[in-house]
C-alpha cells in the first residue's frame, strides 16, 4: 500500500516545484525594472516634468521616508489597470519593508485610467477619499485634455503637500498647483445684475449689520486658506532613487476613467 503513495510522492513534488519556480519566472516578468521616482514607460511626461517630479520625490523621501512613485504605461493588455497597479507596487516593493510608507501615481494610457495606490503605511495619511479628490481636483481636467504630464505632476504634488504636513516638515521643491485655464471668453455681466451688485456692496458698506456681515465673510476666506482633501537602506534598483524596499499594498487608494 505504501508503495504507490511513495510513486505519487515523487511525481507530485518535483512538479509542483516547477509550476512554483515557472509562476514566479512569469509573474516576474509581467513587470519593467524600475528606473526611478519617475518611469515614464508610455512616453508622456515632458523631460523637465520628470526632472522636476524626480528631485519632489528625492525630498519627499528623504524629509518623510515615504516614496513617491509615478509609473506609466501605454497598456496593461487583458489586465484590470487598477489589480495590475497593485501587483506593481508590491512586484517593486515601493517603500521601506516593514513600513509600508509609498504611493504609487499609475497610468493606463490606452484603457485610460488613472490610480493612487497607497501602501499599508500612509493608508491613515491619505484616505481612499482623499485620494479620489486628489485626482477628481488636480489630475482629471489635465488628463481629460492629454496634458498628461501636468495631471500627474500636480497629483504628485498634492500627494506630497499631505505626506509632509503629517511629517510636520517643509517641501521647498514643491511648487504651486496649477488649475487648468478657462476656456473661452467670460460673458459679460448683465447690467440689472451689476446694479444689483452695487446695491448689494452698498447695503454691506454703509449698514452696520452689512459691515459685521463683510468681516465675518472676509474672516471666514482667511481662515480657509490652504488646501484640504477630506480629512485629516532602500533596494538596490531604481535610478538611485532609493525608493524601493520592500514595501507593501493593501489595495488602498482609489482609480479614475479618463
Amino acid at each position: 500500500m505504501t508503495l504507490p503513495f511513495k510513486k505519487w510522492t515523487f511525481l507530485v513534488i518535483p512538479l509542483f516545484i516547477c509550476l512554483v519556480f515557472d509562476t514566479g519566472v512569469l509573474a516576474a516578468e509581467k513587470f519593467p525594472v524600475p528606473t526611478g521616482a519617475v518611469n515614464d514607460f508610455a512616453g508622456v511626461i515632458l523631460p523637465e516634468q520628470r526632472v522636476a517630479m524626480g528631485r519632489l520625490a528625492q525630498e519627499v523621501l528623504e524629509k518623510t521616508g515615504a516614496a513617491v512613485v509615478v509609473a506609466t504605461f501605454r497598456t496593461v493588455g487583458d489586465n484590470d489597470p487598477d489589480e495590475y497597479a497593485n501587483r506593481l507596487y508590491e512586484a517593486w516593493g515601493i517603500g521601506r519593508k516593514g513600513e509600508d510608507k509609498g504611493v504609487l501615481i499609475f497610468l493606463a494610457l490606452q484603457e485610460r485610467r488613472v490610480r493612487i495606490e497607497t501602501g499599508y503605511g500612509v493608508e491613515g495619511v491619505i484616505t481612499d477619499g482623499m485620494a479620489g479628490e486628489i485626482l477628481d481636483r488636480h489630475a482629471m481636467p489635465y488628463l481629460r485634455t492629454g496634458d498628461y504630464g501636468r495631471g500627474l505632476y500636480n497629483a504628485m504634488i498634492a500627494v506630497s503637500e499631505i505626506l509632509a504636513r503629517n511629517a510636520n516638515v517643509t517641501l521647498t521643491g514643491a511648487p504651486s498647483l496649477q488649475e487648468p485655464a478657462m476656456r473661452g471668453v467670460r460673458p459679460a455681466m448683465h447690467p440689472l445684475a451689476v446694479i444689483v451688485f452695487f446695491l448689494i456692496l452698498a447695503l454691506l458698506l454703509f449698514t452696520r449689520p452689512g459691515r459685521q456681515i463683510l468681516a465675518l465673510l472676509l474672516l471666514s476666506s482667511m481662515g480657509g486658506r490652504g488646501r484640504s482633501y477630506g480629512g485629516g537602506g532602500f533596494g538596490g534598483f531604481g535610478g538611485g532613487f532609493g525608493g524601493f524596499g520592500g514595501g507593501m499594498s493593501g489595495g488602498g487608494g482609489a482609480g479614475r476613467s479618463f
